[in-house]
């Protein structure tokens, strides 16, 4: 008796006669189809005229076992992980998360232990809701977490939601219209290029040279303390490939890049003649001009910079406007570039936003141009 397999799983069919395969077109006997069930017994059902009809049976077997496998699946999902508690959950998740570098897995402890554990520790995932999500940022908002803070947290709730999501936990996706906390763009203070002057000013030499790379060359702090001269890739061209992470004090990859990448940026001459002058008075040390004040073998560290700036701002001698942090000379770059109508998307790129989005939100009320604008501009096309 010969039969016909089909592709894996779908079992076969044949027929019990004695005739060959390249008969049975022609062949009076029915078809027959054998199986396999879900519990992988051998199953046998006849009276099929014609191939088509024994195939058209077998894919609708194999279809409805492939659901109820799929259903039986989810079911042992759901009924391991709805009852898990956050905390075992967000562990589980976190062992995952085997890309991230050293000083992103201490950031994500120290959101789960500072914001995301206090408020979830015992909760069991099958009661997350957009209800409970809401609520968490609410609770932020009232507690009076930075924004950045309220961000990152909320990315990461949302990356562990959705993968329950994925599991089968939820019917519905529990972020669904969730509003994500928003970048207030008034917390983005900018100081004028007078106040800036005063403010570069105002440190030693190591602040100087870190407030001209971030705000010349958009750099962040990190970035400006990692500052080499041969970095210098041409006059106006400054490759930036690593950074002083501020929680190992060591040098490392650039934020959301791999090991090895890079980005150049713009560098101008001020920014140049900044770098120089501070190689010439105190020269460089393994190729780095910046380096621990006390320990020359050690990088450069931030608190350093921190304590500079909280001194400068408490002496009162130099105008440092409201609600200004460090991050203000950065600040100070995308306004410059933006100001004087350089695309945007040159501006993330060298600022090193991970997409545009970040970019645009941030820095999107510094933009030249409004709808006035640019009804007029479109209506001297439209008249020539």
């Amino acid at each position: 008796m010969a039969s016909k397999a089909l592709p894996h799983g779908m079992g076969g069919f044949f027929k019990d006669c004695e005739h060959p395969r390249s008969r049975w077109p022609r062949c009076p006997h029915l078809y027959k189809i054998r199986y396999r069930d879900a519990t992988q017994k051998q199953l046998e059902e006849s009276g099929f005229t014609t191939q088509d009809d024994a195939i058209e049976r077998l894919t609708e077997i194999y279809r409805a076992k492939k659901s109820q496998n799929r259903g039986k699946a989810k079911a042992e999902r759901i009924k391991r992980y709805a009852p898990m508690r956050f905390a075992d959950f967000a562990e589980e998740w976190r062992g995952e998360q085997r890309h991230l570098a050293d000083s992103s897995l201490r950031h994500l402890d120290s959101l789960f232990t500072h914001h995301l554990l206090p408020a979830f520790e015992s909760r069991r995932m099958s009661s997350f809701d957009f209800k409970v999500v809401n609520a968490f940022i609410v609770s932020m908002e009232r507690d009076g977490v930075g924004l950045a803070t309220q961000a990152n947290a909320f990315d990461k709730l949302k990356a562990i939601l959705l993968s329950a999501h994925r599991l089968g936990l939820y019917d519905d996706n529990p972020l669904e219209s969730v509003k994500p906390p928003q970048y207030d763009p008034e917390r983005a203070v900018i100081p004028s290029p007078a106040q800036l002057a005063g403010l570069r000013d105002a440190g030693d030499d190591a602040f100087a040279l870190i407030a001209d790379l971030m705000s010349g060359c958009g750099l962040r702090n990190g970035e400006a303390a990692a500052v080499r001269l041969d970095n210098i890739v041409a006059d106006d061209t400054y490759r930036v490939h690593e950074q002083v992470n501020q929680t190992s004090n060591t040098y490392s990859r650039l934020k959301h890049r791999k090991v090895g990448e890079y980005r150049d940026v713009p560098l101008p001459a001020r920014a140049r003649q900044s770098i120089e002058r501070y190689a010439d008075i105190y020269g460089t040390i393994d190729g780095y001009l910046l380096r621990h004040p006390r320990n020359a073998a050690q990088p450069y560290p931030y608190y350093y910079l921190s304590n500079q700036w909280q001194r400068i701002k408490k002496s009162e001698s130099v105008e440092v406007p409201d609600g200004m942090t460090v991050y203000g000379f950065r600040h100070f770059f995308a306004s410059n570039c933006l100001s004087h109508n350089i695309p945007i998307t040159d501006v993330a790129e060298w600022m090193g936003h991970r997409s545009l989005d970040i970019t645009f939100r941030i820095y999107r009320h510094l933009m030249p141009g409004s709808i006035s604008k640019a009804a007029k501009i479109l209506d001297l096309g439209l008249a020539a």
